[in-house]
C-alpha cells in the first residue's frame, strides 16, 4: 500500500514550517499531482502530577485559534534529543518541576496523512517546584495546578482543545 513519491518541492523551509508537495503515484497507478506534507521535528508531553496529587497544567494563547487554553506540559525535540530528555527539560524550562517517576505513556501523531512527526506522551508522578520558570522571549505561559477531578471536569467540558494533550488524559483516566 506504499505510494511511490515521483517527485518532491519544497514549498517552505523555516525553523517553525517545512512544507513539501510530492507527487505520488498509488499502487493502482493513480497519480496525485499535487499531495502536500507538513514536515515538523517530533513533540512531547506530559502529565506531571505533584506528590499531592496535583496535575501541573500551563495556560497560554494559542494563535491558531485565538484562544487562550489549558494544557498539559509540552514542546518541540530538538536535534539529536531523546524524548524523555527533551520532555524533562520543557516541564523544567515552562513550570519549574522537576523529578518524579516518569514513564512513557503514548505515543501519537497529529495527522498522519499530512505530518511526518511524532508525539511522546509521558506520565511524570511526584513532581516538585524546584525552580522558577525559565521562558523564551516569546513564551507567555502561567502556571497551574487542578485536582483530577477538576481536570475531568475540563476534558468532560471540552475545556481541553488540543487532541495530542486530550488523548493521553483520556488513556491515562481510562487505565487508571
Amino acid at each position: 500500500m506504499t505510494w511511490k513519491t515521483l517527485e518532491s518541492e519544497y514549498i517552505i523551509k523555516r525553523p517553525w514550517l517545512t512544507a513539501r508537495r510530492d507527487k505520488v503515484q498509488l499502487p493502482t497507478g493513480a497519480v496525485h499531482d499535487e499531495y502536500y506534507v507538513l514536515e515538523y521535528p517530533d513533540w512531547v508531553n506530559v502529565i506531571a502530577i505533584t506528590d499531592d496529587g496535583r496535575f501541573v497544567f500551563v495556560r497560554q494563547y494559542r494563535h491558531g485559534l485565538g484562544e487562550t487554553s489549558y494544557e498539559i506540559c509540552a514542546g518541540v525535540m530538538e536535534p539529536g534529543e531523546a524524548p524523555l530528555d527533551a520532555m524533562k527539560r520543557e516541564l523544567e524550562e515552562e513550570t519549574g518541576y522537576t523529578g518524579g517517576e516518569w514513564r512513557l505513556l503514548m505515543q501519537l501523531t497529529s495527522n498522519a496523512s499530512t505530518c511526518t512527526n511524532m508525539s511522546y506522551c509521558f506520565v511524570a508522578e511526584g513532581v516538585t517546584q524546584t525552580a522558577m520558570q525559565h521562558l523564551d522571549e516569546t513564551e507567555d505561559i502561567e502556571v497551574h495546578l487542578f485536582t483530577e477531578q477538576e481536570v475531568r471536569q475540563m476534558l468532560a467540558d471540552g475545556v481541553i482543545k488540543q487532541s495530542l494533550m486530550a488523548a493521553p488524559l483520556w488513556r491515562y483516566f481510562a487505565e487508571k
